[in-house]
């Protein structure tokens, strides 16, 4: 697949370039250079609209302390910007996709329903090649995935004791008590 990428990205200037001079003959090479310049405008209000709102809405998310808003609508306005600035009227289509918003809502499905299939393909990928190596898959313990050995799943050993009761976290609890050391003693 990276093969047919490359050949796409070299062979694009010349489709680019092919589209110019056929549009430039229909329309006329003054109105051609005034689409692509208009185009070029266009992307970077888009850039600068898009950047300035992605900007402020994680500045306020960070004041807040929250998660920022969603990032795939200003990815995809940031990419649709630049490449509606790119020359070319090939690109601008494509930028024009991604800009609209009537587009995106679409365009967000199928990215997202793409990333779920590639991460589980990456998990279960991943997950054989650790039992293939004889290591232990996280969450597939003895118990079954999620399952806690000293009840149910979560549950917290009886008696409010166990490494369970004092860390939320499943690394490892070392035990041990502090003395301080008294530095005046000289």
């Amino acid at each position: 697949m990276p093969i047919l990428t490359v050949l796409a990205l070299m062979a694009l200037p010349f489709v680019e370039v092919w589209l110019m001079i056929v549009v430039g003959g229909w329309i006329g090479v003054p109105w051609t250079l005034a689409a692509l310049v208009a185009l070029m405008v266009l992307g970077v209000a888009v850039l600068r609209r898009a950047g300035t709102k992605a900007f402020r809405d994680a500045d306020e998310a960070m004041r807040a302390g929250t998660q920022p808003p969603g990032l795939l609508d200003p990815l995809m306005l940031m990419a649709g910007g630049v490449l509606l600035a790119v020359p070319g009227f090939l690109t601008a289509a494509v930028g024009l996709l991604l800009v609209l918003p009537f587009t995106r809502p679409l365009l967000r499905w199928a990215f997202t329903g793409w990333a779920q299939r590639r991460m589980s393909r990456m998990r279960d990928r991943m997950e054989a090649e650790l039992l293939a190596q004889g290591a232990r898959v996280p969450g597939q313990g003895p118990f079954g995935p999620g399952q806690n050995p000293f009840g149910g799943a979560g549950a917290p050993p009886r008696g409010g004791e166990g490494p369970a009761a004092r860390s939320s976290s499943d690394g490892r609890l070392i035990q041990g008590r502090f003395e301080p050391v008294d530095d005046d003693k000289d």
